[in-house]
């Protein structure tokens, strides 16, 4: 996916109190299959649209932050409303806080971003059909052999800032 100054999605949590925008497309969108998502999820995989922390804007309410292991050992957080206690987004350790990794599900139109690549799909459950078109790797990937070039900067941009 690429930036669009004109595009936004918003989302937020179940009962409404946490809502947010995305100020633009995210850099990339994962869905990923591994067990500790399956886990943290209760569901067969994560679909993370990732995007730079300065490109969510809070419209109402406040997560709140419960870190969590991972399985790197370095934790996650994973922000949730303090009231019906729904994941928005996550930070994890190697982006730090400055990329969320926004629960696609939370959009009011999830459909607008489908994964871009599935991941860990060793670990998929047997019944989950993956779609003809869209890279699927075992366990993880290259960025620079699957995110857009403009993306691969803005990651770059705002992991240096």
């Amino acid at each position: 996916m690429t930036a669009d100054s004109d595009f936004t999605a918003e989302g937020g949590c179940t009962c409404r109190q946490v809502r947010y925008r995305m100020t633009s497309r995210p850099m990339f969108v994962h869905c990923c299959h591994c067990r500790w998502c399956q886990r943290e999820t209760g569901a067969s995989f994560a679909l993370n649209a990732m995007i730079e922390a300065d490109r969510v804007e809070l419209l109402s309410g406040q997560p709140e932050c419960v870190v969590t292991p991972s399985e790197s050992g370095k934790g996650q957080k994973i922000w949730r409303c303090p009231a019906c206690r729904v994941a928005v987004w996550s930070n994890y350790a190697g982006a730090g806080d400055r990329i969320r990794f926004v629960r696609v599900g939370t959009l009011d139109a999830p459909d607008r971003m489908p994964p871009d690549v599935h991941i860990f799909t060793a670990s998929k459950q047997p019944w989950v059909v993956l779609p003809a078109g869209t890279p699927a790797v075992e366990e993880f990937y290259q960025r620079s052999k699957l995110w857009p070039a403009e993306s691969l900067r803005r990651r770059e941009a705002v992991l240096a800032g």
